[in-house]
Protein backbone atom coordinates (compact mmCIF):
# COMPACT_ATOMS: atom_id res chain seq x y z
CA UNK A 1 0.00 0.00 0.00
CA UNK A 2 1.37 3.39 -1.00
CA UNK A 3 0.24 5.04 2.24
CA UNK A 4 2.73 2.98 4.20
CA UNK A 5 5.60 3.74 1.88
CA UNK A 6 5.15 0.30 0.24
CA UNK A 7 6.54 -1.45 3.31
CA UNK A 8 6.41 -5.22 2.83
CA UNK A 9 4.83 -7.37 5.49
CA UNK A 10 7.33 -9.42 7.48
CA UNK A 11 7.46 -13.10 6.81
CA UNK A 12 5.26 -14.65 9.49
CA UNK A 13 6.83 -17.54 11.34
CA UNK A 14 4.52 -17.18 14.32
CA UNK A 15 2.56 -20.29 15.28
CA UNK A 16 -1.23 -20.26 15.14
CA UNK A 17 -3.71 -21.01 17.95
CA UNK A 18 -7.48 -21.33 18.30
CA UNK A 19 -7.52 -19.94 21.87
CA UNK A 20 -9.12 -16.74 20.54
CA UNK A 21 -11.54 -16.52 17.68
CA UNK A 22 -12.97 -16.66 15.20
CA UNK A 23 -11.99 -13.10 14.30
CA UNK A 24 -13.47 -11.10 11.43
CA UNK A 25 -11.78 -8.35 9.42
CA UNK A 26 -14.47 -6.16 7.90
CA UNK A 27 -12.37 -2.99 8.17
CA UNK A 28 -9.33 -4.47 6.44
CA UNK A 29 -11.57 -6.13 3.85
CA UNK A 30 -13.47 -2.93 3.02
CA UNK A 31 -10.57 -0.46 3.30
CA UNK A 32 -7.46 -2.41 2.43
CA UNK A 33 -5.49 0.73 1.39
CA UNK A 34 -5.64 1.91 5.02
CA UNK A 35 -3.99 -1.23 6.38
CA UNK A 36 -0.72 -3.13 6.18
CA UNK A 37 -0.61 -6.86 6.98
CA UNK A 38 1.90 -7.29 9.78
CA UNK A 39 3.12 -9.64 12.48
CA UNK A 40 3.88 -8.83 16.09
CA UNK A 41 7.36 -9.28 17.47
CA UNK A 42 8.20 -12.42 19.39
CA UNK A 43 7.79 -12.40 23.16
CA UNK A 44 10.71 -14.22 24.81
CA UNK A 45 8.88 -15.17 28.00
CA UNK A 46 5.23 -14.05 28.08
CA UNK A 47 3.63 -13.83 31.53
CA UNK A 48 0.03 -12.78 32.15
CA UNK A 49 -0.13 -9.88 34.62
CA UNK A 50 -3.83 -9.01 34.56
CA UNK A 51 -6.86 -10.37 32.72
CA UNK A 52 -10.29 -8.73 32.60
CA UNK A 53 -12.38 -11.86 33.04
CA UNK A 54 -15.79 -10.17 32.84
CA UNK A 55 -14.81 -8.45 29.59
CA UNK A 56 -13.47 -11.73 28.20
CA UNK A 57 -16.76 -13.45 28.97
CA UNK A 58 -18.76 -10.67 27.31
CA UNK A 59 -16.67 -11.26 24.18
CA UNK A 60 -17.39 -14.97 24.20
CA UNK A 61 -13.78 -15.79 25.05
CA UNK A 62 -12.92 -18.61 27.41
CA UNK A 63 -11.14 -17.39 30.51
CA UNK A 64 -9.35 -20.70 31.00
CA UNK A 65 -8.14 -20.63 27.39
CA UNK A 66 -6.85 -17.08 27.75
CA UNK A 67 -4.97 -18.00 30.91
CA UNK A 68 -3.43 -21.01 29.21
CA UNK A 69 -0.11 -20.92 27.41
CA UNK A 70 -1.65 -20.43 23.95
CA UNK A 71 -3.97 -17.67 25.17
CA UNK A 72 -1.16 -15.77 26.85
CA UNK A 73 0.98 -16.20 23.74
CA UNK A 74 -1.77 -14.68 21.57
CA UNK A 75 -2.24 -11.79 23.99
CA UNK A 76 1.51 -11.11 23.79
CA UNK A 77 1.53 -11.20 19.99
CA UNK A 78 3.87 -14.20 19.85
CA UNK A 79 1.14 -16.46 18.46
CA UNK A 80 -1.41 -15.52 15.81
CA UNK A 81 -5.08 -16.46 16.27
CA UNK A 82 -6.26 -19.01 13.74
CA UNK A 83 -7.74 -17.42 10.59
CA UNK A 84 -6.68 -13.95 11.78
CA UNK A 85 -4.84 -11.54 9.54
CA UNK A 86 -3.32 -8.87 11.81
CA UNK A 87 -2.85 -5.42 10.31
CA UNK A 88 -1.35 -2.10 11.28
CA UNK A 89 -3.76 0.70 10.37
CA UNK A 90 -2.85 4.00 8.76
CA UNK A 91 -4.04 7.45 9.71
CA UNK A 92 -2.86 11.05 9.75
CA UNK A 93 -3.46 13.63 12.45
CA UNK A 94 -2.94 17.01 14.02
CA UNK A 95 -0.58 16.67 16.98
CA UNK A 96 -0.50 19.71 19.27
CA UNK A 97 -2.03 21.67 16.40
CA UNK A 98 0.54 20.68 13.76
CA UNK A 99 -0.44 18.41 10.88
CA UNK A 100 1.35 15.09 10.41
CA UNK A 101 0.40 13.58 7.03
CA UNK A 102 1.14 9.99 8.04
CA UNK A 103 1.04 8.52 11.54
CA UNK A 104 -0.57 5.10 11.89
CA UNK A 105 -0.16 2.24 14.35
CA UNK A 106 3.47 2.63 15.30
CA UNK A 107 3.31 0.03 18.06
CA UNK A 108 -0.07 -1.61 17.64
CA UNK A 109 -1.74 -4.35 15.60
CA UNK A 110 -5.42 -4.89 14.90
CA UNK A 111 -5.87 -8.63 15.36
CA UNK A 112 -9.45 -8.56 14.11
CA UNK A 113 -13.04 -8.08 15.17
CA UNK A 114 -15.36 -9.93 17.55
CA UNK A 115 -19.11 -9.82 18.12
CA UNK A 116 -19.83 -9.27 21.80
CA UNK A 117 -22.72 -10.48 23.95
CA UNK A 118 -24.81 -7.45 22.91
CA UNK A 119 -24.28 -8.24 19.20
CA UNK A 120 -21.93 -5.28 18.80
CA UNK A 121 -18.86 -5.50 16.61
CA UNK A 122 -15.65 -4.61 18.45
CA UNK A 123 -11.95 -4.47 17.58
CA UNK A 124 -9.30 -6.51 19.37
CA UNK A 125 -5.96 -4.73 19.18
CA UNK A 126 -2.52 -5.32 20.63
CA UNK A 127 -0.56 -2.30 21.86
CA UNK A 128 3.20 -2.48 22.39
CA UNK A 129 3.61 -5.48 20.12
CA UNK A 130 6.68 -4.25 18.22
CA UNK A 131 7.67 -2.04 15.31
CA UNK A 132 5.48 -1.55 12.23
CA UNK A 133 5.91 0.47 9.01
CA UNK A 134 4.45 3.42 10.95
CA UNK A 135 6.90 3.38 13.86
CA UNK A 136 8.79 6.45 12.56
CA UNK A 137 12.04 5.41 14.17
CA UNK A 138 10.48 4.15 17.40
CA UNK A 139 10.99 0.64 18.72
CA UNK A 140 7.27 -0.20 18.72
CA UNK A 141 7.36 -1.68 22.21
CA UNK A 142 5.72 -0.70 25.49
CA UNK A 143 6.63 -1.18 29.13
CA UNK A 144 4.73 -2.55 32.09
CA UNK A 145 3.89 0.75 33.84
CA UNK A 146 2.10 2.60 31.03
CA UNK A 147 0.23 -0.50 29.89
CA UNK A 148 -1.05 -1.15 33.40
CA UNK A 149 -1.97 2.55 33.61
CA UNK A 150 -4.22 2.17 30.56
CA UNK A 151 -5.72 -1.03 31.96
CA UNK A 152 -6.44 0.61 35.32
CA UNK A 153 -7.74 3.96 34.09
CA UNK A 154 -9.85 2.60 31.23
CA UNK A 155 -11.54 0.15 33.61
CA UNK A 156 -12.13 3.00 36.08
CA UNK A 157 -13.68 5.11 33.32
CA UNK A 158 -15.94 2.22 32.35
CA UNK A 159 -17.06 1.87 35.97
CA UNK A 160 -17.85 5.60 36.02
CA UNK A 161 -20.14 5.11 33.02
CA UNK A 162 -17.92 7.02 30.58
CA UNK A 163 -17.64 5.67 27.01
CA UNK A 164 -14.20 4.17 26.66
CA UNK A 165 -12.05 1.55 25.04
CA UNK A 166 -11.53 -1.38 27.39
CA UNK A 167 -8.44 -3.36 28.33
CA UNK A 168 -8.59 -7.13 28.13
CA UNK A 169 -5.13 -7.97 29.44
CA UNK A 170 -1.57 -6.94 30.06
CA UNK A 171 1.16 -9.49 29.37
CA UNK A 172 4.80 -9.02 30.34
CA UNK A 173 6.89 -10.10 27.35
CA UNK A 174 10.17 -11.01 29.05
CA UNK A 175 11.92 -8.40 26.91
CA UNK A 176 13.61 -5.35 28.41
CA UNK A 177 12.69 -2.09 26.73
CA UNK A 178 14.85 1.01 27.07
CA UNK A 179 13.08 4.10 28.36
CA UNK A 180 14.57 5.51 31.56
CA UNK A 181 17.05 2.70 31.54
CA UNK A 182 15.92 -0.88 30.97
CA UNK A 183 12.28 -1.53 31.91
CA UNK A 184 10.21 -4.70 31.58
CA UNK A 185 8.29 -4.84 28.31
CA UNK A 186 4.55 -5.48 28.08
CA UNK A 187 1.70 -5.78 25.59
CA UNK A 188 -1.82 -4.50 26.24
CA UNK A 189 -4.82 -6.14 24.55
CA UNK A 190 -7.40 -3.42 23.91
CA UNK A 191 -11.06 -3.68 22.91
CA UNK A 192 -12.79 -0.79 21.13
CA UNK A 193 -16.02 -0.19 19.24
CA UNK A 194 -13.55 0.57 16.49
CA UNK A 195 -10.24 2.33 16.06
CA UNK A 196 -11.61 4.80 13.50
CA UNK A 197 -10.32 8.26 14.34
CA UNK A 198 -10.56 11.78 13.04
CA UNK A 199 -7.02 11.11 11.82
CA UNK A 200 -8.29 8.18 9.72
CA UNK A 201 -10.48 10.63 7.83
CA UNK A 202 -7.67 13.16 7.57
CA UNK A 203 -5.66 10.56 5.68
CA UNK A 204 -8.56 9.33 3.53
CA UNK A 205 -9.46 12.89 2.54
CA UNK A 206 -6.23 13.04 0.51
CA UNK A 207 -7.36 10.00 -1.50
CA UNK A 208 -10.75 10.85 -2.99
CA UNK A 209 -11.65 7.24 -3.79
CA UNK A 210 -11.32 6.29 -0.10
CA UNK A 211 -13.35 9.03 1.60
CA UNK A 212 -16.89 7.91 0.76
CA UNK A 213 -16.19 4.19 1.41
CA UNK A 214 -14.63 5.08 4.78
CA UNK A 215 -17.57 7.30 5.74
CA UNK A 216 -20.07 4.64 4.66
CA UNK A 217 -18.23 2.00 6.68
CA UNK A 218 -18.16 4.24 9.78
CA UNK A 219 -21.86 5.05 9.39
CA UNK A 220 -22.84 1.40 9.04
CA UNK A 221 -20.75 0.45 12.06
CA UNK A 222 -21.48 3.32 14.43
CA UNK A 223 -24.52 5.24 13.12
CA UNK A 224 -26.53 2.57 11.28
CA UNK A 225 -29.73 4.59 11.42
CA UNK A 226 -28.21 6.99 8.89
CA UNK A 227 -27.50 4.35 6.27
CA UNK A 228 -30.92 4.73 4.68
CA UNK A 229 -30.50 8.46 4.11
CA UNK A 230 -29.51 9.68 0.63
CA UNK A 231 -25.93 10.51 -0.31
CA UNK A 232 -26.83 14.06 -1.34
CA UNK A 233 -29.31 16.78 -0.49
CA UNK A 234 -29.95 18.90 2.58
CA UNK A 235 -30.46 15.88 4.85
CA UNK A 236 -27.79 13.56 3.47
CA UNK A 237 -26.25 10.78 5.51
CA UNK A 238 -22.85 12.46 5.70
CA UNK A 239 -24.24 15.59 7.29
CA UNK A 240 -26.09 13.39 9.78
CA UNK A 241 -22.82 11.55 10.38
CA UNK A 242 -20.98 14.78 11.19
CA UNK A 243 -23.79 15.89 13.50
CA UNK A 244 -23.73 12.52 15.26
CA UNK A 245 -20.00 12.62 15.92
CA UNK A 246 -20.26 16.21 17.20
CA UNK A 247 -23.04 15.19 19.61
CA UNK A 248 -21.21 12.13 20.96
CA UNK A 249 -17.93 13.91 21.45
CA UNK A 250 -19.61 16.86 23.18
CA UNK A 251 -21.25 14.42 25.59
CA UNK A 252 -17.95 12.60 26.13
CA UNK A 253 -15.87 15.63 27.04
CA UNK A 254 -18.63 16.84 29.38
CA UNK A 255 -18.31 13.52 31.23
CA UNK A 256 -14.54 13.95 31.43
CA UNK A 257 -15.08 17.32 33.07
CA UNK A 258 -17.58 15.89 35.56
CA UNK A 259 -15.00 13.49 37.01
CA UNK A 260 -11.89 15.68 36.71
CA UNK A 261 -10.26 13.60 33.97
CA UNK A 262 -7.38 15.08 31.95
CA UNK A 263 -6.67 13.14 28.76
CA UNK A 264 -3.31 14.80 28.21
CA UNK A 265 -2.80 14.25 24.47
CA UNK A 266 -5.98 15.21 22.62
CA UNK A 267 -4.56 14.99 19.12
CA UNK A 268 -6.99 14.34 16.27
CA UNK A 269 -5.62 10.81 15.96
CA UNK A 270 -6.83 10.27 19.54
CA UNK A 271 -10.36 11.47 18.79
CA UNK A 272 -12.64 8.58 17.94
CA UNK A 273 -15.57 8.52 15.54
CA UNK A 274 -17.47 6.27 17.94
CA UNK A 275 -17.33 8.75 20.82
CA UNK A 276 -15.16 6.57 23.05
CA UNK A 277 -12.18 7.69 25.13
CA UNK A 278 -9.01 6.22 23.63
CA UNK A 279 -5.25 6.18 24.20
CA UNK A 280 -4.58 6.59 27.90
CA UNK A 281 -1.03 7.85 27.67
CA UNK A 282 -0.24 10.80 29.97
CA UNK A 283 -3.78 10.86 31.37
CA UNK A 284 -4.55 11.75 35.00
CA UNK A 285 -7.29 12.89 37.36
CA UNK A 286 -7.12 16.23 39.09
CA UNK A 287 -7.02 16.50 42.88
CA UNK A 288 -7.09 20.25 43.50
CA UNK A 289 -9.55 21.97 41.15
CA UNK A 290 -7.68 24.23 38.75
CA UNK A 291 -8.76 24.49 35.10
CA UNK A 292 -5.16 25.22 34.12
CA UNK A 293 -3.94 21.84 35.38
CA UNK A 294 -1.47 20.10 33.05
CA UNK A 295 0.09 16.73 33.79
CA UNK A 296 1.59 15.63 30.47
CA UNK A 297 5.34 16.07 30.24
CA UNK A 298 5.06 16.90 26.52
CA UNK A 299 2.29 19.51 26.80
CA UNK A 300 4.66 22.42 27.32
CA UNK A 301 2.18 25.12 26.33
CA UNK A 302 -0.80 23.74 28.23
CA UNK A 303 -2.83 23.16 25.06
CA UNK A 304 -4.52 20.13 26.60
CA UNK A 305 -4.98 21.52 30.12
CA UNK A 306 -8.09 20.44 31.99
CA UNK A 307 -10.25 23.50 31.33
CA UNK A 308 -9.32 23.72 27.65
CA UNK A 309 -10.52 20.23 26.75
CA UNK A 310 -13.95 21.24 25.36
CA UNK A 311 -12.39 23.92 23.14
CA UNK A 312 -9.72 21.53 21.86
CA UNK A 313 -12.28 18.88 21.09
CA UNK A 314 -14.34 21.37 19.10
CA UNK A 315 -11.17 22.28 17.19
CA UNK A 316 -10.57 18.59 16.45
CA UNK A 317 -14.12 18.23 15.19
CA UNK A 318 -13.55 21.17 12.85
CA UNK A 319 -10.70 19.19 11.31
CA UNK A 320 -13.09 16.25 10.94
CA UNK A 321 -15.69 18.47 9.28
CA UNK A 322 -13.08 19.67 6.77
CA UNK A 323 -12.48 16.09 5.64
CA UNK A 324 -16.18 15.57 4.91
CA UNK A 325 -16.72 18.72 2.84
CA UNK A 326 -16.66 16.89 -0.53
CA UNK A 327 -19.42 14.59 0.74
CA UNK A 328 -21.65 17.31 2.19
CA UNK A 329 -22.29 19.11 -1.08
CA UNK A 330 -20.72 19.39 -4.55
CA UNK A 331 -20.89 23.16 -4.09
CA UNK A 332 -18.03 24.29 -1.81
CA UNK A 333 -19.88 27.21 -0.26
CA UNK A 334 -22.88 25.03 0.55
CA UNK A 335 -20.63 22.36 2.04
CA UNK A 336 -18.87 24.90 4.25
CA UNK A 337 -22.18 26.37 5.42
CA UNK A 338 -23.52 22.92 6.30
CA UNK A 339 -20.35 21.96 8.17
CA UNK A 340 -20.27 25.26 10.05
CA UNK A 341 -23.87 24.80 11.16
CA UNK A 342 -23.16 21.28 12.42
CA UNK A 343 -20.09 22.44 14.31
CA UNK A 344 -21.94 25.39 15.83
CA UNK A 345 -24.15 22.89 17.65
CA UNK A 346 -21.17 21.65 19.68
CA UNK A 347 -21.39 24.46 22.25
CA UNK A 348 -25.10 23.88 22.88
CA UNK A 349 -24.59 20.11 23.13
CA UNK A 350 -21.66 20.51 25.51
CA UNK A 351 -23.40 23.03 27.75
CA UNK A 352 -26.50 20.83 27.94
CA UNK A 353 -24.53 17.72 28.87
CA UNK A 354 -22.24 19.57 31.26
CA UNK A 355 -25.06 21.32 33.14
CA UNK A 356 -27.16 18.15 33.31
CA UNK A 357 -24.23 16.23 34.76
CA UNK A 358 -23.42 18.95 37.25
CA UNK A 359 -27.08 19.06 38.26
CA UNK A 360 -26.86 15.39 39.15
CA UNK A 361 -23.65 15.94 41.08
CA UNK A 362 -25.36 18.69 43.09
CA UNK A 363 -28.59 16.76 43.66
CA UNK A 364 -30.65 19.10 41.50
CA UNK A 365 -33.11 18.46 38.70
CA UNK A 366 -31.98 19.83 35.34
CA UNK A 367 -34.74 22.40 35.31
CA UNK A 368 -33.70 23.71 38.73
CA UNK A 369 -30.12 24.48 37.76
CA UNK A 370 -28.95 28.05 37.61
CA UNK A 371 -25.66 27.96 35.68
CA UNK A 372 -24.27 30.68 37.94
CA UNK A 373 -24.72 28.33 40.89
CA UNK A 374 -22.37 25.86 39.19
CA UNK A 375 -19.91 28.53 38.11
CA UNK A 376 -19.80 30.12 41.56
CA UNK A 377 -19.06 26.77 43.19
CA UNK A 378 -16.21 26.20 40.75
CA UNK A 379 -14.86 29.67 41.53
CA UNK A 380 -14.95 28.85 45.26
CA UNK A 381 -13.22 25.54 44.72
CA UNK A 382 -10.50 27.14 42.63
CA UNK A 383 -9.92 29.98 45.06
CA UNK A 384 -9.52 27.60 48.00
CA UNK A 385 -7.81 24.76 46.13
CA UNK A 386 -10.54 22.31 47.03
CA UNK A 387 -10.30 18.69 46.02
CA UNK A 388 -12.57 17.96 43.04
CA UNK A 389 -13.74 14.46 43.90
CA UNK A 390 -13.91 15.04 47.65
CA UNK A 391 -15.95 18.23 47.46
CA UNK A 392 -18.99 16.65 45.83
CA UNK A 393 -19.02 13.75 48.29
CA UNK A 394 -18.64 16.26 51.13
CA UNK A 395 -21.70 18.18 49.89
CA UNK A 396 -23.76 15.01 50.32
CA UNK A 397 -22.36 14.64 53.85
CA UNK A 398 -23.44 18.23 54.47
CA UNK A 399 -27.02 17.29 53.65
CA UNK A 400 -26.83 14.44 56.14
CA UNK A 401 -25.85 16.85 58.90
CA UNK A 402 -22.09 16.19 58.90
CA UNK A 403 -20.27 19.45 58.07
CA UNK A 404 -16.77 18.21 58.91
CA UNK A 405 -15.75 16.85 55.47
CA UNK A 406 -16.73 20.06 53.69
CA UNK A 407 -15.12 22.23 56.36
CA UNK A 408 -11.88 20.43 55.64
CA UNK A 409 -12.09 21.55 52.01
CA UNK A 410 -13.72 25.00 52.00
CA UNK A 411 -13.70 27.66 54.75
CA UNK A 412 -17.21 27.82 56.20
CA UNK A 413 -17.36 31.60 56.05
CA UNK A 414 -16.42 31.62 52.38
CA UNK A 415 -18.81 28.86 51.38
CA UNK A 416 -21.82 29.78 53.52
CA UNK A 417 -23.53 32.14 51.01
CA UNK A 418 -23.22 29.58 48.24
CA UNK A 419 -24.47 26.77 50.49
CA UNK A 420 -27.55 28.83 51.35
CA UNK A 421 -28.33 29.34 47.64
CA UNK A 422 -27.78 25.64 46.95
CA UNK A 423 -30.08 24.50 49.73
CA UNK A 424 -32.71 26.94 48.50
CA UNK A 425 -32.44 25.39 45.02
CA UNK A 426 -32.78 21.95 46.54
CA UNK A 427 -35.88 23.03 48.46
CA UNK A 428 -37.42 24.41 45.29
CA UNK A 429 -36.92 21.06 43.60
CA UNK A 430 -38.53 19.15 46.47
CA UNK A 431 -37.32 15.98 48.12
CA UNK A 432 -35.81 15.22 51.51
CA UNK A 433 -32.15 16.08 51.94
CA UNK A 434 -30.98 12.61 53.07
CA UNK A 435 -32.55 11.04 49.97
CA UNK A 436 -30.98 13.73 47.78
CA UNK A 437 -27.62 12.95 49.38
CA UNK A 438 -28.05 9.27 48.52
CA UNK A 439 -28.78 10.18 44.90
CA UNK A 440 -25.66 12.36 44.80
CA UNK A 441 -23.57 9.45 46.08
CA UNK A 442 -24.74 7.37 43.14
CA UNK A 443 -23.11 9.77 40.67
CA UNK A 444 -20.20 11.22 42.67
CA UNK A 445 -17.39 8.67 43.08
CA UNK A 446 -15.49 8.10 46.28
CA UNK A 447 -12.59 6.48 44.45
CA UNK A 448 -10.84 7.61 41.28
CA UNK A 449 -7.33 6.65 40.14
CA UNK A 450 -5.56 9.40 42.06
CA UNK A 451 -2.11 10.13 40.72
CA UNK A 452 -0.08 9.28 43.81
CA UNK A 453 -1.88 5.97 44.17
CA UNK A 454 -1.46 5.09 40.50
CA UNK A 455 2.19 6.06 40.60
CA UNK A 456 2.87 3.90 43.65
CA UNK A 457 0.93 0.95 42.25
CA UNK A 458 2.74 1.08 38.90
CA UNK A 459 6.15 1.32 40.55
CA UNK A 460 5.36 -1.71 42.67
CA UNK A 461 4.03 -3.64 39.66
CA UNK A 462 7.15 -2.84 37.64
CA UNK A 463 9.15 -4.38 40.50
CA UNK A 464 6.93 -7.47 40.43
CA UNK A 465 4.41 -6.68 43.21
CA UNK A 466 0.86 -6.51 41.78
CA UNK A 467 -0.94 -6.30 45.15
CA UNK A 468 -1.21 -2.46 45.31
CA UNK A 469 -2.51 -2.37 41.72
CA UNK A 470 -5.10 -5.06 42.42
CA UNK A 471 -6.34 -3.24 45.55
CA UNK A 472 -6.61 0.07 43.71
CA UNK A 473 -8.26 -1.57 40.70
CA UNK A 474 -10.89 -3.15 42.93
CA UNK A 475 -11.72 0.24 44.48
CA UNK A 476 -11.91 2.31 41.29
CA UNK A 477 -14.05 -0.29 39.53
CA UNK A 478 -16.58 0.02 42.38
CA UNK A 479 -16.20 3.79 42.69
CA UNK A 480 -19.41 4.86 44.43
CA UNK A 481 -19.40 2.60 47.49
CA UNK A 482 -17.29 3.80 50.41
CA UNK A 483 -15.31 1.11 52.22
CA UNK A 484 -14.29 1.36 55.83
CA UNK A 485 -10.86 -0.12 55.14
CA UNK A 486 -10.00 2.11 52.16
CA UNK A 487 -9.89 5.65 53.53
CA UNK A 488 -6.33 6.00 52.21
CA UNK A 489 -7.64 5.50 48.66
CA UNK A 490 -9.98 8.50 48.81
CA UNK A 491 -7.58 11.11 50.13
CA UNK A 492 -5.94 13.56 47.70
CA UNK A 493 -2.22 13.47 47.09
CA UNK A 494 0.00 15.34 49.54
CA UNK A 495 1.18 18.70 48.28
CA UNK A 496 4.74 17.41 48.18
CA UNK A 497 3.68 14.86 45.57
CA UNK A 498 1.38 17.06 43.49
CA UNK A 499 3.86 19.88 43.01
CA UNK A 500 5.44 19.36 39.63
CA UNK A 501 3.92 15.89 39.07
CA UNK A 502 4.14 14.85 35.41
CA UNK A 503 2.84 11.93 33.39
CA UNK A 504 4.47 10.30 30.36
CA UNK A 505 3.25 8.55 27.21
CA UNK A 506 5.59 5.60 27.65
CA UNK A 507 6.98 5.76 24.13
Amino acid sequence: MSTAANSPAPTSTAPVSTAIGPLESTFADALDPLTVPWQAAEAPDPTLLVLNESLAQSLGLGVAALRGDDGVAILSGAVRPADANPVATAYAGHQFGGYAPLLGDGRALLLGELIDADERRVDLQLKGSGPTPFSRGGDGFAVVGPMLREYLVSDAMHALGIPTTRSLSVVATGRDVHRNGAEPGAVLARVASSHLRVGTFELAARQTDLLAPLADYAIERHYPGLSELPESGDENRYLGFLAGVVERQAALVAQWMHVGFVHGVMNTDNTTISGETIDYGPCAFIDVYDPDTVFSSIDHGGRYRFGNQPAVLKWNLARFAETLLPLLSPTPDEAITAATTALAAFDEHYDRHFVAGMAGKLGLADAAVDRTLVDDLLALMRAHRADWTGTFRALADELRGDPAPLDGLLPREAGAPWLARWRQALATGGGAEPQIADAMDRVNPVYVPRNHLVDAALRAATDGDLAPLERLLDAVTHPFRRRADSSDLEAPAPESFSSGFRTFCGT
